[in-house]
């Protein structure tokens, strides 16, 4: 079994500020992931250098980062994301980039295991940019993930009767309102996990501490490979 779990980190300055990634941290070693999938870990201007020090990832949370070729070396993610793991996963573990359409520059990273790949993706503001990058992504979780595949990360959709058409092959899981973090009213972070994994449990970590780092809470889902 399987721990995953998405959290978009909002540059890790809570609602308003200062930046404090240890806040951050402490959620996520909190949640204690498998694998989780980070929006918004880089600054969005400039070199934009890392908003959450990969210094301290592994000694605060035990996970380590993706190794992500061809991005700053300023930058931890890539389009801000990036996917945190158990060291003793990351031995085999293979990432990719996936560029996305759209007005914005947007774009996924997908981590390949040897039973699983996992997706992380931040969808744009409109709707049309959204079904245009969900499209792209299926098509290439085709290609490269074979059997077994989850999505994870901020869809940026709060309507779960529109604009996932694309995912019907996939069981699209929302666990709750993720947004906004103090008092969450939307859910715009979710799951899409393929045929044949099973989901044993899910959730939105909303202990208070969490809603204090973010502007999001972090979801988490239990998955058993078959």
């Amino acid at each position: 079994m399987l721990r995953l779990a998405s959290y978009n980190l909002h540059k890790c300055r809570g609602l308003t500020g200062p930046h404090a990634p240890e806040r951050n941290l402490a959620v996520i070693r909190r949640l204690d992931p498998d694998i989780i999938a980070l929006q918004e870990v880089d600054f969005r201007f400039g070199a934009r250098s890392e908003a959450l020090p990969r210094a301290l990832i592994e000694r605060e949370t035990g996970l380590v980062p993706a190794d992500i070729t061809g991005t700053s070396e300023s930058s931890l993610g890539w389009h801000g994301q990036t996917i945190l793991m158990r060291p003793d996963l990351a031995a085999s573990a293979v990432l990719r980039r996936l560029p996305l359409p759209g007005l914005e520059p947007r774009g996924a990273v997908a981590l390949r295991l040897p039973q699983l790949t996992v997706i992380g993706l931040h969808l744009g503001l409109t709707r049309s940019s959204r079904r245009a990058q969900l499209a792209r992504i299926a098509a290439k979780a085709g290609r490269i993930g074979k059997d077994h595949v989850v999505m994870m990360g901020d869809f940026n959709e709060w309507r779960d009767d529109r604009g996932l058409e694309i995912l019907s092959e996939f069981r699209t899981v929302a666990p709750g309102p993720s947004y906004p973090a103090p008092l969450p009213r939307l859910k715009l972070d979710r799951f899409a996990i393929s045929q044949g994994l099973e989901l044993v449990a899910t959730g939105v970590f909303a202990e208070a501490r969490a809603r204090d780092a973010s502007d999001h809470l972090p979801i988490w889902a239990d998955i058993r490979l078959p």
